[in-house]
């Protein structure tokens, strides 16, 4: 009879068999059934995927300069290597980049992937990399990151064109998340950046990183490399848009200091090719420097920006919209000429005021009996004041439209503004009331109700020096691959014709020539000026402070391929305030000796005031 275990052996045996095979079944269904789901999730605790994003694309002007390029640049991201960053790491976080803790949580909620770092701040500077890397041990799961930043190798140059780069927004995510846009991804904001950014952005790589359990990087496991986005070749000549720049501020000082306008701060410049529509320069004052933008700009430049009341990120070129004053004469003269309601050769007794309203010649001038060309020269209200009568002002909205004005030009850039034409429906839109006669004498003269942008004025030039045809104006020739490679180009677009028969083109361009004659009203400007131009002078009434003073251009005279429409905001006469800047820019153009500028010389004389008082700050 064999040996028989007691009771309670044989119940701990069984209990103790049980357990193991619990045991072993766990560690079959742990290392068999699941064993490399978590394999991948202890991978994932210890390998970060960083991403690269992709060097934006570089703007060349047309002669092959660069414009805008990329820079090397840190930026300062988390990574959640075993569970959610704790809070303190946030607050300390905050206090290096000068954020508010709410800030860095809000970024943290928003993330697309839980295995990517989050972005916290770009282009952050040195000093804020050294205090990360004093501080590794309080702040785990920070990772510094070498990034490439956007870099407008000019500042202020071009800004309103280029635009300006930042982190895409809630909403902006919300409308391209399908596109592939992520949180934390860097896009065009304004300008070209925006308008072209999906062609600029190229295509992000990435990293896989090994952490330890800080985050700290302590290998590189794998890397795909970003692809850089497309170039831009830009119809704009760098030499002419920096004299623009460089006339622009010199007239404005001038203008403030030396001939009473001490509101004369802000102003555009729109140079164009009148045969083709390709912008040459662009310029908007004030400006703003796009490179404040990269990283988030400080509450201090924001605040800078967001104060001045002559609103320094408004596009004036395309976006600001004045009364054309007498450069809209252009189109009473076209449509009176053309419309048989006057010859060039009849002639209109100017008594210094119209007969049947009693609107006046500035200053009371009275010039008697003048024919068109001598009308348009020397600008006289009265023989326009006629001119509007003859033509009421359904034929001279008609007209204005034929132009193309009261409508968006078409430029490929965001927020251009449609102007407006004089009409009796607009008023009555608006104001429910019935047309007077007096309106339509202001409007023949380019007051009340119209309203045009310089880009517009830049048009209706455009169209008098090529024979009628308006092409819609553009800034990119080229979208090219970073080797060279041409994606897609860009040319002429035609859009529209105006009906000008070759006598009445005649007529306005010999007036527009005689304005920058001797005896026209900007002829002291352009006196022994080597190049024959026409142009044409505007002095706009502003109710809210000083005339804005207009010039618009084209030359040379008998092949035009440069027309420029200037607009200086309160600064009095259009032959005082812009047309000095349109001989500068027609100098550089054409390569002319330059002529003597005062407002040059007062530019030279604040510089050397400024290099002796830094030079006697030096002296020990």
């Amino acid at each position: 009879m064999g040996y028989k275990y007691p009771r309670r052996l044989n119940i701990f045996i069984t209990v103790a068999i049980l357990i193991f095979a619990l045991l072993i079944s766990r560690m079959a269904y742990l290392q068999i059934i699941h064993g490399q789901d978590f394999l991948r999730q202890a991978d994932n605790n210890r390998i970060s995927l960083v991403p690269i994003l992709a060097p934006r694309g570089l703007f060349f002007d047309r002669n092959g300069e660069v414009l805008v390029s990329n820079r090397p640049g840190f930026s300062i991201s988390l990574v959640p290597i075993s569970g959610p960053i704790p809070d303190e790491v946030i607050v300390r976080l905050a206090d290096i980049l000068g954020m508010k803790p709410e800030e860095i949580r809000e970024k943290i909620k928003r993330r697309d992937n839980p295995l990517e770092p989050i972005r916290i701040k770009s282009d952050v500077g040195p000093e804020i990399v050294t205090k990360i890397e004093e501080r590794q041990m309080e702040l785990p799961g920070v990772m510094v990151e070498v990034q490439a930043v956007r870099n407008y190798l000019n500042k202020e140059l071009g800004a309103h064109m280029f635009g300006y780069v930042g982190e895409i927004s809630e909403d902006e995510l919300a409308a391209k998340k399908a596109a592939g846009y992520k949180t934390g991804a860097i896009v065009g904001k304004s300008g070209l950046e925006k308008v072209y950014d999906k062609e600029l952005r190229g295509v992000d790589g990435g990293e896989q990183i090994e952490v330890d359990v800080n985050g700290h990087p302590q290998q590189l496991l794998g890397k795909k490399q970003a692809v850089p986005g497309n170039d831009l070749v830009l119809t704009i000549d760098a030499k002419i848009q920096k004299t623009a720049e460089q006339a622009m501020d010199n007239q404005l000082r001038y203008l403030q200091m030396k001939l009473g306008n001490p509101e004369a701060k802000a102003g555009a410049v729109v140079v164009m090719n009148p045969q083709t529509g390709e912008i040459l320069a662009m310029v908007s004052r004030p400006g703003f420097d796009p490179n404040l933008f990269n990283g988030g700009i400080s509450a201090k430049d924001w605040k800078a920006i967001n104060d001045n009341p002559n609103n320094p990120m408004q596009n004036r070129a395309i976006n600001a919209a004045y009364p054309p004053g007498s450069s809209f004469k252009i189109v009473t003269g076209a449509a009176a000429l053309e419309t048989g309601k006057i010859t060039p050769e009849e002639k209109i007794y100017d008594p210094g005021q119209h007969w049947l309203v009693p609107k006046s010649n500035a200053h009371g001038a009275a010039l008697g009996w003048i024919d068109f060309r001598v009308a348009l020269a020397k600008s006289d209200n009265v023989f326009f004041y006629e001119l509007g009568n003859r033509l009421g002002i359904d034929l001279l909205e008609e007209w204005a439209r034929n132009f193309g004005l009261g409508a968006q030009t078409g430029i490929n850039l965001p927020g251009e503004d449609e102007g407006l034409v004089a009409s009796r429906a607009y008023k009555k839109k608006v104001y429910d009331e019935d047309w007077y006669l007096s309106e339509t004498m202001d409007a023949a003269i380019g007051q009340g109700f119209q309203l045009l942008t310089p880009i517009q004025m830049c048009s209706l030039v455009s169209q008098i020096a090529n024979g009628g045809h308006r092409y819609r104006p553009y800034l990119v020739s080229k979208i090219v691959t970073p080797a060279g490679q041409t994606v897609q180009s860009f040319g002429p677009e035609e859009v529209g014709t105006v009906p000008l028969s070759d006598k009445t083109l005649t007529a306005i361009r010999e007036g527009l020539r005689d304005v920058v004659s001797p005896s026209g009203t900007a002829g002291y400007i352009f006196t022994e000026f080597p190049l024959t131009i026409a142009g044409k002078t505007s002095t706009a009434e502003n109710p809210h402070g000083d005339d804005h003073g207009w010039f618009v251009a084209y030359g040379p005279y008998d092949n035009p391929t440069i027309a420029i429409a200037i607009i200086i905001e309160q600064g009095g006469y259009g032959s005082d305030a812009a047309a000095p800047i349109a001989r500068k820019i027609f100098e550089t153009a054409f390569n002319l000796k330059p002529g003597f500028s005062p407002a040059d010389e007062l530019a030279k004389e604040i510089a050397a005031q400024k290099a002796a008082v830094n030079n006697n700050n030096k002296t020990p």
